[in-house]
């Protein structure tokens, strides 16, 4: 249910705009609370910090926050999650709804507006926590919705409120944040779109969302055990890709009585109707637990033109290689012959795509004669070869800012931190380790305990902003074990931080792609390198500082490294980890903390496990 109701926020709306375009005073507490609804208790307040006078790509979001919110609104969620008998790709299995359905609804909202979801929790069995992929949370620290970072979990049938004003245009996504939840299902989409008056970088006539996944046959309670147990089992390939929730498995290959492939929801599904000669934005997600991937539509370039919620310089591409995480709106003209359809497909890249076969849709013309319902008549594209890296890293460095909304960059780093990926064997169990780290969250969220000065509650040994860089061998396994621990990277607020993340080769000798997301920022992708990054050498020369893209989810590709760099200017403490499911699941991540002493006072509805039982 989406409720919608005029909210007479103009006042707030200009102390938190104003706020933008004064290096002195950040968005005041009284200002965050009337835009998010005007609560009326001083808990989940901000306090005032300092932040930098804005580029002049944000100044003009920031006036148009200014004059949106003259019209803003408050969309009130009500969702019920629930496991479901669902057949996503004509194999029924328990799935994690909203609503009963999966995915869950498309959010849609106005930069400015404010989101209101009252999260029911009816698993019965299992707790959840739901974050809000790509939204920066300035002022709500604790809706980032991350069990064990920002909050307790969402226990079986108690409701949680998520409550959070949408900050800048664009396409975003919403999933489970509790162990391996997202696995079963629960996600979706959040559209927000520019306020009336403002004119976009490109013009077209119709938009559809497009959401991505992969799938599997296995309990995500099979697949979290096997990661954890000794001998180790991997989650195996998925058995389905999922284009719009829906997938078609060979049922076949299916036990008696658990597939069946003349179901209605196991047709093949369509994608859009198209009209000769209109031109179509598509915006596209991905939310695969595994899988990078690479997506067309047969006889139909696309023309990329924003990325995460910025607007890139656009550049064509026949298909468009995607990683969990990542975000991107594509223009696609329906030029072709409208006497027939056209598939649109996602293929496996970076894994052997033998045991998971391509995602398939249609893209149906509006024409008369033409019957909608009719497959293609040529065979479905079969994507470019999937270990072919080169290809994926130049789309990657491809994306450059628009030149019209370039985020002006500071000029160096007031820290640098070198980021090792590691695969290890600790204890017997196979983890992941950043630096030697693997991540375990604590059983009191760190925002929490932060705040209230429980430093018992999580490992107060900072942990390494380096690597022995010099004599590491990335192409060989780890040669050390690792520990596992809760540490926290605590960073200076308003301070500017380069992180290079680097990739190396996994107890079996070979590397992967690790799609990085960073929650409550956006970062500049300063660049992309093979073979070791070498902070000495002359490898800051090759990075991009002129036109950047922000992105707040970023490859780091086989063999590679890759740069970002953002500003420390958001109050909270905020996760950084790989999007591939069982890869965080198995420790690959850290945390990072600024200004937690600028956060007011918490909502008590965040506690309430670990050590902030019975706090308020």
């Amino acid at each position: 249910r989406d409720i919608d109701t005029q909210a007479n926020q103009t006042t707030a709306a200009q102390r938190l705009a104003s706020s933008c375009f004064n290096p002195q005073r950040a968005p005041a507490a009284s200002a965050i609370k009337e835009l998010s609804g005007g609560a009326t208790s001083t808990a989940g307040t901000m306090l005032p910090s300092a932040r930098p006078l804005l580029a002049p790509a944000a100044a003009v979001l920031c006036f148009w926050l200014l004059v949106a919110v003259a019209e803003a609104k408050v969309h009130h969620y009500k969702w019920d999650i629930s496991y479901q008998l669902k057949s996503p790709d004509c194999f029924e299995k328990l799935a994690v709804t909203v609503n009963g359905e999966a995915p869950g609804p498309t959010i849609r909202a106005t930069l400015g507006d404010t989101i209101v979801v009252d999260v029911h929790n009816k698993l019965e069995t299992e707790n959840t926590a739901i974050h809000w992929h790509g939204i920066r949370q300035i002022g709500t620290p604790w809706a980032d919705g991350v069990a064990g970072v920002t909050q307790c979990p969402i226990l079986p049938g108690e409701t949680f409120t998520y409550k959070f004003v949408v900050d800048r245009p664009g396409t975003y996504l919403y999933h489970a944040h509790y162990g391996m939840q997202r696995v079963a299902g629960l996600n979706g989409m959040i559209v927000v779109t520019v306020p009336e008056g403002f004119v976009e970088p490109f013009s077209y006539d119709e938009e559809h969302t497009v959401l991505l996944g992969d799938w599997w046959h296995k309990s995500v309670y099979e697949q979290a055990t096997g990661l954890s147990a000794n001998p180790f089992v991997f989650v195996t390939e998925p058995q389905s890709l999922l284009i719009n929730g829906r997938g078609m498995f060979n049922c076949s290959l299916a036990p008696s009585g658990t597939c069946n492939a003349s179901r209605p929801d196991c047709a093949l599904p369509t994608l859009f109707t198209a009209v000769p000669g209109k031109t179509y934005l598509l915006r596209i997600g991905s939310l695969t637990s595994l899988s990078s991937l690479y997506f067309e539509i047969e006889g139909h370039p696309m023309m990329v033109v924003e990325a995460d919620g910025h607007y890139v310089r656009p550049f064509a591409v026949r298909g468009l290689f995607i990683y969990s995480g990542e975000t991107y709106s594509v223009l696609v003209k329906a030029d072709q012959d409208p006497r027939r359809n056209y598939w649109a497909a996602s293929h496996v890249v970076g894994r052997n795509p033998s045991q998971t076969p391509s995602g398939k849709a249609v893209v149906s013309y509006a024409f008369n004669g033409n019957n909608p319902w009719m497959p293609p008549p040529t065979a479905p594209p079969a994507g470019p070869p999937w270990n072919n890296t080169a290809i994926r890293v130049d789309q990657s460095r491809a994306i450059f800012a628009h030149p019209h909304f370039v985020e002006p960059m500071p000029a160096r780093a007031d820290r640098t931190l070198l980021f090792l990926n590691t695969q290890n064997r600790i204890d017997g169990h196979i983890k992941w380790t950043i630096n030697g780290v693997s991540l375990m969250f604590p059983a009191t969220p760190y925002l929490v305990a932060m705040k209230r000065g429980m430093k018992d509650a999580y490992e107060q040994r900072p942990p390494p902003d380096m690597y022995d860089h010099m004599s590491h061998d990335i192409s060989a396994p780890a040669p050390t074990n690792g520990t596992v621990g809760s540490p926290v990277y605590r960073l200076a607020l308003g301070s500017v931080v380069d992180v290079v993340l680097q990739n190396s080769n996994m107890l079996n000798n070979k590397s992967e792609t690790h799609p990085w997301h960073l929650h409550g920022h956006d970062f500049w992708v300063l660049g992309y390198g093979e073979g070791k990054f070498n902070p000495a050498a002359d490898a800051w020369r090759l990075l991009n500082v002129r036109d950047p893209i922000m992105k707040n989810t970023v490859p780091l590709h086989p063999d590679g490294w890759t740069a970002v760099r953002f500003r420390a200017d958001n109050p909270g403490v905020w996760l950084f980890h790989c999007h591939v499911e069982a890869h965080v699941f198995m420790g690959m991540g850290v945390v990072f903390e600024e200004g937690v002493e600028r956060v007011g006072r918490l909502p008590s509805s965040i506690m309430g496990c670990g050590r902030s039982k019975g706090l308020h």
